[in-house]
Formats: structure tokens, C-alpha cells, sequence
């Protein structure tokens, strides 16, 4: 019944079930708020490639060279068949290039019978249609498969630089992404923030090695958006491109109040005129 509302109906119905409350959708105020109208409203062609996970690759490549290290892929295609022929190394990780939060880890040669039951649907589905994240639909549908980044059998810690208003304004450090996943949050000078944004609160932990690095790449990535979260990994030392993130959250994200407004304060939007792609 819902798919027959209108969109910013169903975005406040949706919001106000995960907060408790409405958003102000013709005069958002507050970082969600302003999320939403993006989701809702914004068609922006700068959006469009955001959600391509190839595309932002090559981003990464063009904007940030020296700063942060690019995950090489290894293979792109819609039918993992192609994998038959593809010399894999040790590790590796499959993704869809046009939807979020699946993946599959490899070690060695493709078991493409395997990977065919495995990414069943993948390639068809249409992730949009339910987050009603826009610019997912704007990308690629197809698999790729890039080399694995960090120890095997482990998931590297989590940076993620929130760019608002071509600044970066905060850093979530992500831990325990397998099986305990916690957030501790940052200023960019590294001052641990009071915030949990609905999950359990991290360690405190060192500054990553290159944080100045990891600012810089996040800015220059962020270029020409009035807000983008850059999602970056260091290992040893070395900074590597994780991907861009221009719905952070899906605009649900359980954010303090105080947090949510100063966020919202930083962020101004662009006039409705120039939003209609």
C-alpha cells in the first residue's frame, strides 16, 4: 500500500517510524531533515555517479592521486562465468557495483558454480526501490571483484570523514565490522566527541597515522558537494579509498539532537530550481 503514496510522503512516514517525529521537508532544519530532502528531491546530475562503485573508483584515482591508494579491480561483468579465466589472488572481495552491504569473500581461483548460487539476483536487483536512495539508480548494474585490503579473514578498521560545506566536520571510526560493531566518533584534530549515532561506543583509539592525509583526500573528494561522507581504510600505514557515501545512513541514522542540528547548521542546500537534474 505504501508504494502508492507519493515519495515525500512515504520518506516521512519512514522517518518519523525510525525518530518518533516528522520532518520539516519544506523547510528541513537538522541533518536528517536535509537527508531526506535530498533522498526526496534532489536530482542533481553532480548526485548521479555517487552510487557507482566504479565510477567513484576512478573519482578516487583522478582527485586524490598520492593520498589515498585505490583498490585494483580485478574483474567487472555481469556473469560471474567470467571469472573461469580471471587469475585471482590470495584474497579477494565481490560486490555488487550498484547496491550496498552485499559482498562475498575469496581466496584463489573463482568457484563460479558456487559464486552463481551465491549472487543469485544480484545483478537484477534494484536496491533503489526500496532505500529510494536516487542515485542508486543511476548506477552500473553489474558484480565486480577487487583485491582485499588488510589481514584475510579480517575486516580493517573503518574512517569515514563527513564533508560538509567543503570542510570536514566529523570522523566515525568503524571496529569490529565482523560480528562486534562499534563507533567512536572524532573532530578532525582527533578530540573524541560525546555522539554514538545508535551504536555502541568504540574504544578510544590513536590517531590514524595519516589523518592529515585522510582530510585532505576527503576534501578533494568531496569537491563541489554542498555534503559527501568519504569512507577511507588505513592499514600499515597505508591510506586506501573505501567509497563515497551521499546518503549516509539512508537519512535514518539515530543522530543526537545537538549533533543533528550542528550538522544541519553547517549544511546549506541548493535552491529547489537547480535540484531538478
Amino acid at each position: 500500500m505504501s508504494a502508492l503514496l507519493p515519495a515525500p510522503v512515504r520518506r516521512s512516514l519512514l522517518y518519523r517510524r525510525t525518530t518518533g517525529r516528522f520532518p520539516r521537508l519544506l523547510r528541513p532544519r537538522t541533518f536528517t531533515e536535509k537527508l531526506n530532502w535530498r533522498i526526496t528531491v534532489d536530482r542533481r546530475e553532480l548526485l548521479a555517479p555517487t552510487c557507482d562503485k566504479l565510477a567513484m573508483k576512478e573519482h578516487a584515482r583522478t582527485l586524490a592521486p598520492g593520498l589515498v591508494r585505490v583498490p585494483q579491480t580485478l574483474w567487472s561483468g555481469t556473469d560471474v562465468a567470467g571469472l573461469a579465466d580471471v587469475d585471482l589472488p590470495g584474497s579477494w572481495v565481490l560486490k555488487p557495483n550498484h547496491s550496498c552491504i552485499r559482498r562475498l569473500f575469496g581466496r584463489g581461483p573463482a568457484d563460479v558454480a558456487d559464486l552463481r548460487r551465491r549472487t543469485a539476483g544480484w545483478v537484477e536487483e534494484r536496491y533503489w526501490r526500496t532505500s529510494e536512495e536516487w542515485a542508486y539508480r543511476r548506477a552500473r548494474p553489474a558484480l565486480l571483484v577487487e583485491e582485499f585490503i588488510g589481514v584475510p579473514g579480517t575486516v580493517p578498521a573503518d574512517l569515514k570523514v563527513l564533508v560538509v560545506g567543503g570542510e570536514p566536520r566529523l570522523v566515525e571510526l568503524h571496529t569490529g565490522r565482523g560480528d562486534d560493531h562499534r563507533v567512536r566518533l572524532y573532530s578532525p584534530a582527533w578530540e573524541p566527541l560525546p555522539w554514538t549515532i545508535g551504536y555502541r561506543p568504540g574504544p578510544d583509539a590513536a590517531p590514524p597515522e595519516r589523518l592529515e592525509d585522510l582530510l585532505k583526500a576527503a576534501t578533494a573528494l568531496a569537491d563541489g558537494f554542498d555534503m559527501l561522507r568519504v569512507d577511507c581504510y588505513e592499514v600499515d600505514g597505508e591510506l586506501w579509498f573505501g567509497e563515497l557515501t551521499p546518503y549516509p545512513g539512508a537519512g535514518l541514522s539515530p543522530l543526537e539532537p545537538e549533533l543533528d542540528a550542528q550538522l544541519g547548521a553547517a549544511w546549506a542546500l541548493p535552491p529547489l530550481r537547480r535540484t531538478r537534474g
